[in-house]
């Protein structure tokens, strides 16, 4: 039977290629072969992510106008595998040229330090949580496209005058993702590396970024033994901050959860200490200068500078 279905296979192709060119098996929207394409309820075929970038603008149909709302509210998009048996038959070459593009695309946004998507909204920090409600349309397809390259992470950077977004900023890693029905979302994200901008760019609405990963300078020595003196301290004072129920309000443990541990060796990560960007993210602290802390390669500049903000907070009134 297998050989029956090959040969049978091996007949057709001609004859589909007769009846059948290229330009009979291109999307309408993107004016390519399609790739994993989709019919929608109203008859008409695209490629699943042309349909899906339409989507993010209108719950509609791109060429009918008939109202999708319902097919986007299922959010699950069948393959025509009809059309995909048609296209294997009669255009084998075309259809494995249209593999390799879209191979190559996702090749390309898997890059994480160059061209990497950036989120532009808030402050985010190593190890610390950073929940987003996705309703842009260009952000829903960078999301999107996090998920299917599979590195799940994107830049997060705040606005800056005259530059579009910072110059510092954040990857954060994806670690869940609530489709909503109208195509929202709800995303539960952490912060990672901490990165300088070296380039801005911009890829179908979102910016986008070559970057270079930052890493806190080293030290040994008697150096080292005042920075663990300082870090020590330091923490001390935090710990302080959290007991203090007049200084650190209730809500903010509920919000952030409470004072992480000290790590036992404190040049152990590229960032520094985890508690010390909880930290940051929980004071009242102005951007601008979060963004100053942020930046800083130095863990003594760091730490010196949170004590002067925790003496300042606990001083008696």
């Amino acid at each position: 039977p297998a050989d029956e279905v090959e040969q049978a296979a091996e007949c057709n192709q001609p004859f589909l290629g007769e009846l059948l060119g290229a330009a009979d098996l291109e999307c309408s929207l993107c004016i390519r072969m399609f790739f994993e394409p989709v019919t929608t309820p109203c008859g008409h075929t695209f490629c699943k992510e042309c349909l899906e970038r339409c989507l993010d603008h209108r719950p509609s149909c791109p060429l009918c106008k008939q109202s999708l709302r319902e097919y986007l509210k299922a959010g699950s998009y069948s393959p025509t595998v009809l059309l995909q048996d048609i296209m294997l038959a009669a255009f084998p070459a075309q259809l494995a040229e249209r593999r390799e593009l879209h191979r190559a695309e996702m090749a390309e946004l898997s890059n994480l330090t160059k061209n990497i998507p950036i989120f532009v909204c808030t402050m985010s920090f190593p190890g610390v949580a950073c929940p987003l409600h996705i309703f842009e349309p260009r952000y829903r397809l960078m999301i999107r496209r996090c998920q299917e390259t599979g590195t799940r992470r994107f830049g997060m950077c705040i606005y800056e005058n005259g530059k579009s977004f910072a110059d510092y900023g954040c990857m954060l890693e994806i670690r869940q993702l609530e489709l909503l029905a109208d195509g929202r979302s709800l995303v539960d994200t952490v912060g990672g590396r901490r990165f300088r901008v070296l380039r801005r760019g911009h890829r179908d609405g979102y910016n986008t970024a070559d970057i270079e990963y930052l890493e806190d300078k080293k030290v040994d020595g008697e150096e080292l033994q005042e920075l663990q003196s300082l870090h020590e301290s330091t923490y001390q004072l935090a710990q302080r901050f959290w007991e203090h129920e007049e200084v650190a309000p209730r809500h903010l443990s509920l919000q952030h959860g409470p004072l992480p541990e000290k790590e036992e060796d404190i040049q152990a990560s590229a960032d520094g200490p985890m508690w010390c960007w909880w930290l940051i993210s929980v004071l009242p602290l102005d951007p601008s200068f979060q963004l100053r802390l942020f930046s800083s390669t130095s863990l003594r500049a760091r730490l010196t500078q949170l004590q002067r903000v925790l003496l300042a907070l606990l001083q008696p009134p």
